[in-house]
């Protein structure tokens, strides 16, 4: 009998990152897309990890344009798009723009002019292609006011799902609804593309309904009926999969999953989330950990890990919140806000663990997965 793969896809392994952005605009707005693009170009090259970028125009349809960028690797990308500046640089070339679709690639092998060595080329040694399982992970987060939790637990609980199939080659598989305190954090995976995905469900009359339904309850506000409001919105939301690994093999039977919440010091986000992700590469490798696939989110400095675990967590807290070893314990007690999470002080033993980890679970909302084909 064959075993299957592990599964693994990181942000954290070193390679330089290409980033394509295909953009369709507007008819009569190029020159003010070619203005915004030298003011977006000058900034954006003083970003720390920006190599290198190059804009083109499409032969066969001038309305057609491909930003290509490079990055030293994807920790400083995610940083400068997750970012408030981001988004204030983009914004005046967002109004030229009909249709964007952005793709993020790391580089395993090239050939052509001398390039600063990465992790893909140093020592000679081309880096390993990763297996993955067909799917995209993406998460959503957002706080909504002090003493309307229940309210729109209610709310996020009750909707109808949505059609889950977009096309013959995209397709909905999973969505995942967490709280912890006022934050929510969305979680979905997708079998094809991801914009189309989430353009897909954001069309669905029941989403919409709920969409509505908790707006009055919202921290940001937003409109989503003005499109500027909606992207900023869903902009600063988004919460990237920096890193996903699943062990081979069968899932067992009594898989359950949770989603943990690391709120970081100020600063530490990306640290705190890098921590997490080369535990639970190891801990893939043991066959005494009962998490079968973990996928860690980040943005700015909240960090969720979202993990399918075999049993009840809290028979083996330290695996579970991925801190196996007294010293990794200790480092993430100082990347950690343990005062955010009312935990503050030493990670020092079981006993720590057990109670961080009642107060980093977040509250199961909803639990969808589309039906099988």
């Amino acid at each position: 009998m064959t075993t299957s793969p592990r599964i693994s896809q990181s942000a954290f392994d070193g390679t330089r990152l290409r980033v394509l952005l295909l953009v369709d605009l507007h008819e009569g707005t190029q020159q003010e897309f070619l203005d915004a693009y030298e003011q977006m170009r000058s900034r954006v090259a003083s970003v720390p990890g920006h190599l290198s970028d190059q804009l083109c125009q499409s032969m066969e349809n001038p309305s057609q344009w491909l930003i290509a960028s490079e990055w030293a690797s994807a920790p400083p990308f995610l940083a400068w798009v997750n970012s408030e500046e981001h988004l204030e640089t983009v914004r005046p070339m967002q109004r030229c723009v009909r249709d964007t679709r952005s793709m993020r690639y790391s580089v395993l092998r090239e050939t052509g002019h001398a390039l600063p060595p990465t992790a893909a080329t140093t020592g000679g040694t081309p880096a390993a292609a990763r297996t993955g399982d067909g799917l995209t992970r993406h998460a959503l987060t957002f706080t909504v006011k002090p003493g309307s939790e229940s309210k729109v637990a209610e709310i996020l609980a009750g909707y109808a799902p949505p059609e889950s199939r977009v096309d013959d080659s995209t397709q909905l598989c999973r969505t995942t609804l967490f709280m912890h305190g006022n934050r929510v954090v969305r979680a979905v995976e997708v079998r094809g593309d991801l914009p189309t995905a989430l353009r897909h469900v954001a069309r669905q009359p029941e989403v919409r309904a709920v969409e509505e339904a908790i707006n009055p309850y919202l921290e940001q506000a937003r409109d989503l009926t003005d499109p500027e409001s909606a992207r900023a919105f869903f902009t600063r939301a988004a919460m990237p999969a920096v890193h996903h690994v699943a062990r081979g093999g069968p899932e067992p039977a009594d898989v359950r999953r949770h989603a943990l919440y690391y709120p970081a010091r100020e600063g530490c986000g990306m640290a705190l989330a890098r921590l997490l992700s080369q535990q639970d590469e190891t801990a893939a490798d043991d066959p005494a950990c009962a998490v079968h696939r973990s996928t860690v989110f980040h943005r700015d400095d909240i960090v969720v890990r979202l993990i399918d675990v075999s049993g009840d967590p809290e028979t083996d807290p330290v695996r579970a919140l991925g801190i196996h070893g007294t010293r990794k314990a200790a480092v993430l007690a100082r990347l950690l806000d343990g005062a955010a999470l009312g935990v503050a002080g030493p990670l020092t033993g079981e006993r720590d663990a057990t109670r961080l980890l009642a107060h980093a679970d977040m509250t199961l909302i909803t639990d969808r997965r589309a039906p099988q084909s």
